[in-house]
């Protein structure tokens, strides 16, 4: 068997940062504007998944093109620093999991449609260094999430990857990869016919070890 990597989501599948992200891009709209914004956390949670350009198409929508995608691009500036220092909210147990795993030698990942610097803002703000050995991001590589996880496998030599997401976006993005995916029940949405269901996050040795991954 050749070496395999776990390759994780973030928004809806470590975290919940959306608090922290409407914030923050309410101050840098008013910033920049003048004039007050009123994004909700909840306007994020159903985006997540989505990259920074479509998020900002629905959630930005009264600014025309060109100029929402600047303003996604002040606002994802000012996100990642106010993320570092503010962080957001970690599912239960996710830091003692993945030390579990860390402790086991499980090579770990994260690959996001986010902005980039916004993974590092995470890893930062949440003291999450030790665990993952890589990342890819969107913003960063430019290349949608089936090729971010494929860049990530040829990276770092492996053979074998499983995707830990909890939307469909995610599973038809790991497929496309042609890889499996562990659906996070408990995030922002549903997936159909994952390889397996985290009903929390501490179940995920145990479904590794099931699937072989462990």
């Amino acid at each position: 068997m050749g070496r395999s990597i776990v390759l994780f989501d973030l928004d809806g599948t470590l975290w919940d940062s959306a608090v922290s992200v409407a914030d923050s891009w309410n101050m840098e709209i008013e910033r920049v504007t003048g004039r007050p914004s009123n994004i909700m956390p909840d306007d994020i949670r159903r985006n997540m998944g989505k990259t920074m350009n479509e998020i900002a198409d629905d959630v930005m929508s009264n600014f025309e093109v060109p100029e929402r995608y600047q303003m996604a691009r002040y606002c994802e500036v000012f996100e990642n620093a106010y993320i570092a220092e503010h962080g957001g909210e970690l599912y239960e147990n996710v830091r003692e999991t993945l030390e579990e795993l860390h402790q086991a030698g499980v090579m770990l990942a994260v690959v996001s449609n986010c902005q980039e610097g916004y993974v590092p803002a995470f890893i930062k703000s949440m003291d999450m260094g030790r665990y993952f050995i890589d990342y890819e991001e969107w913003g960063r590589s430019g290349l949608l999430k089936a090729e971010n996880i494929r860049l990530v496998m040829e990276r770092n030599g492996v053979d074998r990857a499983i995707y830990v997401g909890d939307i469909q976006k995610d599973a038809d993005a790991a497929a496309k990869a042609g890889i499996p995916c562990i659906w996070a029940s408990y995030g922002f949405g549903h997936i159909e016919e994952p390889a397996a269901v985290l009903e929390k996050f501490t179940d995920l040795p145990g479904v590794l070890k099931d699937l072989g991954y462990m």
